[in-house]
Protein backbone atom coordinates (compact mmCIF):
# COMPACT_ATOMS: atom_id res chain seq x y z
CA UNK A 1 0.00 0.00 0.00
CA UNK A 2 1.36 3.78 -0.78
CA UNK A 3 2.52 5.40 1.99
CA UNK A 4 -0.13 8.11 3.41
CA UNK A 5 1.27 11.90 1.58
CA UNK A 6 2.46 13.97 4.51
CA UNK A 7 0.05 16.96 5.40
CA UNK A 8 0.34 20.16 3.56
CA UNK A 9 1.83 22.24 5.86
CA UNK A 10 2.95 25.98 6.23
CA UNK A 11 5.06 27.53 8.75
CA UNK A 12 5.65 31.85 9.49
CA UNK A 13 5.86 34.62 11.73
CA UNK A 14 4.41 37.36 12.73
CA UNK A 15 5.32 40.66 15.15
CA UNK A 16 3.87 42.05 17.85
CA UNK A 17 2.74 45.82 17.49
CA UNK A 18 2.75 48.20 19.68
CA UNK A 19 -0.21 51.18 19.40
CA UNK A 20 1.13 54.70 19.85
CA UNK A 21 -2.70 55.88 18.59
CA UNK A 22 -4.98 53.50 20.44
CA UNK A 23 -8.04 51.49 19.79
CA UNK A 24 -10.27 51.32 21.88
CA UNK A 25 -13.88 49.95 21.31
CA UNK A 26 -15.98 48.07 18.84
CA UNK A 27 -19.00 49.44 16.88
CA UNK A 28 -19.68 45.61 15.83
CA UNK A 29 -18.74 43.44 18.08
CA UNK A 30 -18.50 40.45 15.73
CA UNK A 31 -17.30 41.75 12.63
CA UNK A 32 -14.77 43.63 14.99
CA UNK A 33 -15.12 46.68 13.83
CA UNK A 34 -13.50 49.83 15.62
CA UNK A 35 -15.20 53.19 17.26
CA UNK A 36 -11.79 54.78 16.06
CA UNK A 37 -8.57 54.64 13.76
CA UNK A 38 -5.16 53.54 15.12
CA UNK A 39 -1.88 53.36 14.34
CA UNK A 40 1.10 51.28 16.06
CA UNK A 41 4.99 50.22 15.46
CA UNK A 42 5.52 46.78 14.96
CA UNK A 43 8.50 45.42 16.81
CA UNK A 44 11.10 43.11 15.52
CA UNK A 45 11.05 39.69 15.41
CA UNK A 46 14.05 39.00 16.63
CA UNK A 47 13.00 39.61 20.20
CA UNK A 48 9.01 38.92 19.98
CA UNK A 49 7.21 36.63 17.67
CA UNK A 50 4.59 34.10 17.03
CA UNK A 51 5.47 31.08 14.94
CA UNK A 52 2.50 28.93 13.86
CA UNK A 53 2.18 26.18 11.68
CA UNK A 54 -0.99 25.34 9.42
CA UNK A 55 -1.18 21.76 8.41
CA UNK A 56 -4.66 20.21 6.14
CA UNK A 57 -4.49 16.78 4.84
CA UNK A 58 -7.23 14.53 3.91
CA UNK A 59 -6.44 12.61 7.26
CA UNK A 60 -7.70 15.08 9.58
CA UNK A 61 -10.76 14.17 10.88
CA UNK A 62 -11.70 17.53 13.00
CA UNK A 63 -9.80 21.01 13.16
CA UNK A 64 -7.66 21.22 15.96
CA UNK A 65 -5.25 24.04 17.70
CA UNK A 66 -1.79 23.54 19.70
CA UNK A 67 -0.47 27.10 21.61
CA UNK A 68 2.36 26.65 23.56
CA UNK A 69 2.03 22.97 23.46
CA UNK A 70 -1.33 23.01 24.72
CA UNK A 71 -4.21 22.09 23.08
CA UNK A 72 -6.88 24.73 23.30
CA UNK A 73 -10.56 24.41 22.58
CA UNK A 74 -11.29 25.01 18.40
CA UNK A 75 -14.91 26.16 19.22
CA UNK A 76 -13.87 29.16 20.48
CA UNK A 77 -16.03 31.94 18.68
CA UNK A 78 -12.99 33.89 17.15
CA UNK A 79 -10.84 31.24 16.16
CA UNK A 80 -13.82 30.00 13.82
CA UNK A 81 -14.62 33.26 12.48
CA UNK A 82 -10.79 33.50 10.97
CA UNK A 83 -11.53 29.62 9.84
CA UNK A 84 -14.70 30.52 8.02
CA UNK A 85 -13.52 33.29 6.90
CA UNK A 86 -10.12 32.11 5.07
CA UNK A 87 -11.91 29.17 3.52
CA UNK A 88 -14.97 31.60 2.34
CA UNK A 89 -12.01 33.21 0.29
CA UNK A 90 -10.54 30.04 -0.57
CA UNK A 91 -13.88 29.05 -2.39
CA UNK A 92 -14.10 32.57 -3.92
CA UNK A 93 -10.95 32.20 -5.43
CA UNK A 94 -11.48 28.65 -7.00
CA UNK A 95 -14.49 29.51 -8.13
CA UNK A 96 -12.74 32.50 -10.04
CA UNK A 97 -11.80 29.77 -11.94
CA UNK A 98 -7.76 30.87 -11.29
CA UNK A 99 -5.39 27.43 -11.63
CA UNK A 100 -4.87 26.32 -8.68
CA UNK A 101 -1.27 25.32 -8.22
CA UNK A 102 -2.61 23.03 -5.06
CA UNK A 103 -5.49 20.76 -6.03
CA UNK A 104 -6.40 20.79 -1.97
CA UNK A 105 -9.71 20.12 -0.87
CA UNK A 106 -11.36 22.91 1.18
CA UNK A 107 -13.01 19.78 2.93
CA UNK A 108 -9.68 19.14 4.56
CA UNK A 109 -9.30 19.87 8.43
CA UNK A 110 -6.70 21.91 9.67
CA UNK A 111 -4.00 20.85 12.39
CA UNK A 112 -2.83 25.18 13.74
CA UNK A 113 0.57 24.79 16.19
CA UNK A 114 1.19 28.18 17.45
CA UNK A 115 4.16 29.36 19.88
CA UNK A 116 5.55 32.76 21.23
CA UNK A 117 9.11 33.49 22.12
CA UNK A 118 7.36 35.61 25.00
CA UNK A 119 4.83 35.54 27.97
CA UNK A 120 1.12 34.96 26.52
CA UNK A 121 -1.26 37.70 27.86
CA UNK A 122 0.96 39.36 30.26
CA UNK A 123 -0.01 42.44 28.39
CA UNK A 124 2.76 41.88 25.74
CA UNK A 125 0.06 41.96 22.63
CA UNK A 126 0.20 38.31 22.28
CA UNK A 127 -3.47 37.88 20.25
CA UNK A 128 -2.26 40.67 18.02
CA UNK A 129 0.75 38.54 16.78
CA UNK A 130 -1.34 35.02 17.30
CA UNK A 131 -4.19 36.12 15.00
CA UNK A 132 -1.94 37.87 12.27
CA UNK A 133 0.41 34.67 12.01
CA UNK A 134 -2.84 32.47 11.77
CA UNK A 135 -3.91 34.50 9.16
CA UNK A 136 -1.08 34.20 7.14
CA UNK A 137 0.00 30.65 7.88
CA UNK A 138 -3.73 30.10 6.44
CA UNK A 139 -3.89 32.06 3.58
CA UNK A 140 -0.72 29.99 2.13
CA UNK A 141 -2.21 26.92 3.00
CA UNK A 142 -5.20 27.73 1.61
CA UNK A 143 -3.46 29.84 -1.66
CA UNK A 144 -5.27 32.89 -0.78
CA UNK A 145 -3.74 35.93 -1.88
CA UNK A 146 -6.38 38.94 -1.20
CA UNK A 147 -6.02 41.47 1.68
CA UNK A 148 -5.97 39.78 5.09
CA UNK A 149 -6.72 42.08 7.16
CA UNK A 150 -10.70 41.07 7.43
CA UNK A 151 -8.96 37.38 8.65
CA UNK A 152 -6.87 38.62 11.05
CA UNK A 153 -9.31 41.42 12.10
CA UNK A 154 -12.22 38.71 12.73
CA UNK A 155 -9.64 37.28 15.65
CA UNK A 156 -8.27 40.11 17.52
CA UNK A 157 -8.86 43.51 15.77
CA UNK A 158 -5.05 44.85 16.74
CA UNK A 159 -3.96 41.53 14.72
CA UNK A 160 -4.48 43.18 11.11
CA UNK A 161 -1.92 45.44 11.83
CA UNK A 162 0.67 43.16 12.61
CA UNK A 163 0.38 42.48 9.13
CA UNK A 164 2.82 44.74 8.19
CA UNK A 165 6.10 45.67 8.93
CA UNK A 166 7.38 49.88 10.15
CA UNK A 167 4.56 51.84 10.98
CA UNK A 168 0.78 51.08 10.40
CA UNK A 169 -2.78 52.34 10.33
CA UNK A 170 -6.31 50.97 11.10
CA UNK A 171 -7.98 52.59 9.26
CA UNK A 172 -11.72 52.58 10.99
CA UNK A 173 -13.83 52.02 8.03
CA UNK A 174 -17.27 53.76 7.65
CA UNK A 175 -19.16 50.60 5.98
CA UNK A 176 -21.64 48.22 8.10
CA UNK A 177 -19.86 44.92 6.48
CA UNK A 178 -16.50 46.32 7.46
CA UNK A 179 -14.90 45.98 4.01
CA UNK A 180 -12.85 49.50 4.70
CA UNK A 181 -11.73 48.10 7.94
CA UNK A 182 -8.34 47.67 6.72
CA UNK A 183 -4.53 47.55 7.69
CA UNK A 184 -2.29 49.72 6.15
CA UNK A 185 1.35 50.67 5.77
CA UNK A 186 2.15 54.08 6.60
CA UNK A 187 6.11 54.01 6.67
CA UNK A 188 8.14 50.81 6.57
CA UNK A 189 10.81 49.60 9.03
CA UNK A 190 13.43 50.93 7.13
CA UNK A 191 11.98 54.62 7.76
CA UNK A 192 13.46 55.00 11.22
CA UNK A 193 16.40 53.51 11.91
CA UNK A 194 17.29 55.06 15.30
CA UNK A 195 14.17 54.17 16.73
CA UNK A 196 14.50 52.43 19.47
CA UNK A 197 11.72 50.03 21.47
CA UNK A 198 12.15 49.29 25.37
CA UNK A 199 9.30 46.98 27.08
CA UNK A 200 9.40 47.44 30.64
CA UNK A 201 7.78 44.27 31.73
CA UNK A 202 6.39 45.10 35.50
CA UNK A 203 5.03 41.77 35.65
CA UNK A 204 4.09 38.72 33.77
CA UNK A 205 0.88 37.68 35.18
CA UNK A 206 -2.55 37.41 33.46
CA UNK A 207 -4.65 40.29 34.13
CA UNK A 208 -8.10 40.65 35.84
CA UNK A 209 -10.14 42.64 33.31
CA UNK A 210 -9.29 41.19 29.64
CA UNK A 211 -9.75 43.71 26.84
CA UNK A 212 -12.66 42.60 24.82
CA UNK A 213 -14.66 42.90 27.97
CA UNK A 214 -13.07 46.20 28.88
CA UNK A 215 -13.83 47.74 25.81
CA UNK A 216 -17.44 46.96 25.64
CA UNK A 217 -17.97 48.02 29.20
CA UNK A 218 -16.22 51.65 28.19
CA UNK A 219 -18.58 51.82 24.92
CA UNK A 220 -21.51 51.32 27.15
CA UNK A 221 -20.61 53.64 30.09
CA UNK A 222 -17.73 55.95 28.97
CA UNK A 223 -18.95 59.49 27.90
CA UNK A 224 -15.14 60.27 27.61
CA UNK A 225 -14.66 57.37 24.96
CA UNK A 226 -17.47 59.00 22.54
CA UNK A 227 -15.49 62.55 22.84
CA UNK A 228 -12.25 60.98 22.05
CA UNK A 229 -13.35 58.61 19.43
CA UNK A 230 -14.99 61.84 17.67
CA UNK A 231 -13.64 64.65 18.47
CA UNK A 232 -10.01 63.55 19.55
CA UNK A 233 -8.43 60.33 17.66
CA UNK A 234 -8.97 61.99 13.70
CA UNK A 235 -6.49 65.17 14.46
CA UNK A 236 -4.39 62.61 16.05
CA UNK A 237 -3.80 60.26 13.46
CA UNK A 238 -3.20 62.95 11.18
CA UNK A 239 -0.52 64.58 13.29
CA UNK A 240 0.94 61.06 14.68
CA UNK A 241 1.39 59.83 10.44
CA UNK A 242 3.04 63.51 9.69
CA UNK A 243 5.83 62.81 12.82
CA UNK A 244 6.46 59.14 11.32
CA UNK A 245 7.20 60.95 7.99
CA UNK A 246 9.25 63.69 9.35
CA UNK A 247 10.57 61.14 11.95
CA UNK A 248 10.13 64.25 14.18
CA UNK A 249 10.99 62.95 17.78
CA UNK A 250 9.22 65.28 19.98
CA UNK A 251 6.11 65.37 18.45
CA UNK A 252 5.88 61.29 17.88
CA UNK A 253 7.12 61.15 21.80
CA UNK A 254 4.43 64.00 22.94
CA UNK A 255 1.70 62.52 21.22
CA UNK A 256 2.15 58.69 22.13
CA UNK A 257 2.14 59.82 25.84
CA UNK A 258 -0.98 61.74 25.81
CA UNK A 259 -2.82 59.34 23.63
CA UNK A 260 -1.79 56.90 26.18
CA UNK A 261 -2.94 58.94 29.08
CA UNK A 262 -6.16 59.62 27.39
CA UNK A 263 -6.90 55.79 26.79
CA UNK A 264 -6.56 54.76 30.97
CA UNK A 265 -8.58 58.28 31.47
CA UNK A 266 -11.30 56.24 29.06
CA UNK A 267 -10.47 53.57 31.48
CA UNK A 268 -11.37 55.31 34.82
CA UNK A 269 -14.16 56.70 33.32
CA UNK A 270 -15.69 53.83 32.50
CA UNK A 271 -18.11 52.28 35.35
CA UNK A 272 -17.32 50.41 37.23
CA UNK A 273 -14.03 51.95 36.86
CA UNK A 274 -11.24 50.06 34.89
CA UNK A 275 -7.42 50.25 36.13
CA UNK A 276 -4.79 48.49 33.86
CA UNK A 277 -1.60 50.46 35.43
CA UNK A 278 0.06 49.66 38.60
CA UNK A 279 1.83 51.83 41.28
CA UNK A 280 4.97 50.14 39.12
CA UNK A 281 3.23 51.58 36.07
CA UNK A 282 2.88 54.94 37.62
CA UNK A 283 6.18 55.39 38.66
CA UNK A 284 7.69 54.35 34.84
CA UNK A 285 5.65 58.05 34.00
CA UNK A 286 7.42 59.50 36.69
CA UNK A 287 10.67 58.99 35.57
CA UNK A 288 10.16 59.47 32.09
CA UNK A 289 8.79 63.27 32.84
CA UNK A 290 11.57 63.49 35.50
CA UNK A 291 14.50 62.40 32.55
CA UNK A 292 12.88 64.48 30.02
CA UNK A 293 12.75 67.28 32.23
CA UNK A 294 16.06 67.12 33.08
CA UNK A 295 17.04 66.71 29.41
CA UNK A 296 14.92 69.88 28.37
CA UNK A 297 13.42 67.73 25.73
CA UNK A 298 11.21 64.54 25.04
CA UNK A 299 14.11 62.05 24.87
CA UNK A 300 12.23 59.30 25.86
CA UNK A 301 8.29 58.79 25.35
CA UNK A 302 6.08 55.92 27.62
CA UNK A 303 2.51 54.27 26.05
CA UNK A 304 1.09 51.32 28.09
CA UNK A 305 -1.99 48.60 26.21
CA UNK A 306 -4.21 47.16 28.61
CA UNK A 307 -1.75 46.24 31.23
CA UNK A 308 1.03 47.16 33.34
CA UNK A 309 3.65 46.54 31.04
CA UNK A 310 5.51 49.90 29.61
CA UNK A 311 6.62 50.04 26.23
CA UNK A 312 8.92 52.88 25.94
CA UNK A 313 10.51 54.80 22.96
CA UNK A 314 13.51 56.52 22.38
CA UNK A 315 16.79 57.29 19.46
CA UNK A 316 19.15 55.17 19.47
CA UNK A 317 21.68 57.28 21.44
CA UNK A 318 19.17 57.58 24.28
CA UNK A 319 19.00 53.77 25.32
CA UNK A 320 21.97 53.31 27.55
CA UNK A 321 21.42 56.23 29.61
CA UNK A 322 17.28 55.35 29.88
CA UNK A 323 18.33 51.92 31.02
CA UNK A 324 20.94 53.25 33.37
CA UNK A 325 18.04 55.55 34.64
CA UNK A 326 15.58 52.54 35.16
CA UNK A 327 18.21 50.61 37.08
CA UNK A 328 18.79 53.46 39.43
CA UNK A 329 15.14 53.77 40.13
CA UNK A 330 13.90 50.31 39.90
CA UNK A 331 17.42 48.32 41.37
CA UNK A 332 17.19 44.42 40.08
CA UNK A 333 16.37 41.67 42.51
CA UNK A 334 19.32 39.34 41.71
CA UNK A 335 18.59 38.36 38.29
CA UNK A 336 21.05 41.74 36.77
CA UNK A 337 22.28 39.50 34.61
CA UNK A 338 19.29 38.40 33.03
CA UNK A 339 17.45 42.16 33.44
CA UNK A 340 18.50 43.01 30.01
CA UNK A 341 17.10 40.60 27.02
CA UNK A 342 16.95 41.81 23.28
CA UNK A 343 19.45 44.18 21.83
CA UNK A 344 22.79 44.79 23.38
CA UNK A 345 23.31 48.05 25.20
CA UNK A 346 26.37 49.02 26.51
CA UNK A 347 26.17 50.54 30.56
CA UNK A 348 27.22 53.80 31.38
CA UNK A 349 27.12 55.97 34.58
CA UNK A 350 24.16 57.71 35.41
CA UNK A 351 25.61 61.70 36.03
CA UNK A 352 24.97 62.90 39.38
CA UNK A 353 22.79 66.01 37.98
CA UNK A 354 20.86 63.20 36.90
CA UNK A 355 20.62 61.08 39.81
CA UNK A 356 19.44 64.59 41.87
CA UNK A 357 16.81 64.75 39.12
CA UNK A 358 15.09 61.87 39.39
CA UNK A 359 13.66 62.37 43.03
CA UNK A 360 11.83 58.72 43.07
CA UNK A 361 12.48 56.45 45.93
CA UNK A 362 14.18 53.21 44.50
CA UNK A 363 11.94 50.18 44.23
CA UNK A 364 13.55 46.59 44.07
CA UNK A 365 12.21 44.56 42.05
CA UNK A 366 9.95 46.94 40.35
CA UNK A 367 10.52 46.42 36.73
CA UNK A 368 10.95 42.35 36.56
CA UNK A 369 13.31 42.80 32.80
CA UNK A 370 13.76 45.68 30.09
CA UNK A 371 13.69 44.38 26.32
CA UNK A 372 15.45 45.96 23.96
CA UNK A 373 14.18 46.26 20.47
CA UNK A 374 13.43 47.74 17.58
CA UNK A 375 11.10 48.53 14.06
CA UNK A 376 10.84 45.45 12.67
CA UNK A 377 8.97 44.16 9.60
CA UNK A 378 5.98 41.78 9.05
CA UNK A 379 5.10 38.05 8.72
CA UNK A 380 7.68 35.60 7.24
CA UNK A 381 7.25 32.75 6.15
CA UNK A 382 10.08 30.10 7.19
CA UNK A 383 11.31 27.96 4.24
CA UNK A 384 13.13 25.16 6.53
CA UNK A 385 11.21 22.43 6.97
CA UNK A 386 12.77 21.60 10.47
CA UNK A 387 10.60 25.00 11.46
CA UNK A 388 7.42 22.43 11.47
CA UNK A 389 5.79 23.00 15.00
CA UNK A 390 3.91 20.02 13.16
CA UNK A 391 5.39 16.47 12.42
CA UNK A 392 4.16 14.52 9.57
CA UNK A 393 1.50 12.60 11.52
CA UNK A 394 -0.20 16.01 11.95
CA UNK A 395 0.68 16.27 15.74
CA UNK A 396 3.13 18.31 17.59
CA UNK A 397 6.50 17.42 17.46
CA UNK A 398 8.38 17.43 21.10
CA UNK A 399 9.59 20.37 22.43
CA UNK A 400 13.48 20.21 21.70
Amino acid sequence: MAPEKPPVAVTCTAPVNIAVIKYWGKRDEDLILPINSSLSVTLHQDQLKTTTTAAISKDFTEDRIWLNGQEEDVGQPRLQACLREIRRLARKRRSAGDEDPLPLSLSYKVHIASVNNFPTAAGLASSAAGYACLAYALARVYGVESDLSEVARRGSGSACRSLYGGFVEWQMGERADGKDSIARQVAPESHWPELRVLILVVSAEKKLMGSTAGMQTSVETSSLLRFRAESVVPARMAEMTRCVQERDFQGFGQLTMKDSNQFHATCLDTFPPISYLSDTSRRIVQLVHCFNAHHGQTKVAYTFDAGPNAVVFTLEDTVPEFVAAVRQCFPPESNGDKFLKGLPVRPVPLSDELKAALDVDPTPGGVKYIIATQVGPGPQILDDPHAHLLGPDGLPKPAA
